[in-house]
């Protein structure tokens, strides 16, 4: 596991449209299998607040801020992502993302990406932890709630923390899926002046999916950089029937030829997956 490489477990499908469209999809968290994370995150740090600053014996601060939280929780947010692991060729991550290890992985310079994600994007590494008392949004918070005489969403120093805190929710999940080691660059809408990225809608014949297409390409030009140096190698899935030779000529003929000699096939043992 290396921090400078991340994991994106997909389909082939999906392969064509980061490689060959250069487009990477962030999808609406609240349809992901952790939808409630983010207002749960959101409880959880505003009682770390509250009891940071009962501790502290300011009692009154704590109350307003109790009365903030609760104030803010009734409002609905969302947010999309997309997801990425620090573990490379990982049994759990072919079965539950890379289409039960018939699929691909793509791996992306750490780097690069967090240089890529400015903006309305952030990049965030997944907080485990149904306990909020060491993250460091509550030390935020709480000397917020020293330094101002109420808070207020009005205010820019209490808007700019709120719409990192509901971005830092949408990186949260339950300490049971702490196995996935994961990291999520986010795209959170809410708040955001300016915001001028155009949703996309996925149609099939059970339902529409909402998501934002994110241009890789002109990213990479923004940064002085290119698609190939972007991807750092291709894991084809331990389950698929991909030959490496044919998925390197799909590369030489997308232009992509410097990531065909990063092509390699999975030695994960895991086989018998369901079909």
């Amino acid at each position: 596991m290396a921090d400078n490489v991340f994991y994106h477990y997909t389909d082939f499908q999906a392969l064509d449209g980061i490689l060959r469209c250069a487009q990477l999809r962030v999808n609406n968290v609240l349809r992901m299998n952790d939808s409630a994370e983010m207002r749960h995150f959101m409880v959880r740090l505003a009682s770390a607040i509250v009891l940071r600053l009962k501790d502290g014996g300011d009692h009154a601060h704590a109350q307003a801020a109790a009365a903030f939280f609760q104030e803010e929780l009734r409002k609905e947010y969302t947010a999309f992502a997309a997801c990425f692991s620090f573990r490379r060729d990982d049994a759990a991550q072919w079965e539950r993302y890379g289409n039960w290890g018939r699929g691909v992985c793509i791996a992306f310079q750490g780097d690069l990406l967090r240089q890529l994600a400015a903006g309305p994007l952030s990049l965030h590494t997944v907080f485990y932890a149904d306990d909020m008392t060491g993250h460091p949004m509550v030390d935020r918070f709480c000397r917020l709630a020293r330094r101002k005489d109420t808070l207020s969403a009005a205010d820019p120093d209490i808007q700019a923390a709120l719409q990192d805190a509901w971005a830092c929710s949408v990186a949260f999940k339950h300490p049971s899926f702490s196995s996935e080691d994961e990291v999520r660059l986010v795209v959170a809408p809410f708040g955001q002046e300016g915001f001028d990225m155009k949703p996309c809608y996925h149609i099939t014949r059970e339902r529409i999916k909402k998501y934002y297409p994110l241009d890789l390409r002109e990213m990479c030009r923004k940064a002085g950089a290119s698609m190939e140096e972007l991807v750092a190698e291709i894991i084809i899935g331990p389950e698929s029937t991909q030959s490496q030779a044919m998925l390197q000529d799909y590369l030489r003929d997308q232009g992509l030829g410097a990531l065909a000699p990063r092509v390699f096939l999975s030695d994960c043992p895991l086989r018998g997956m369901p079909k």
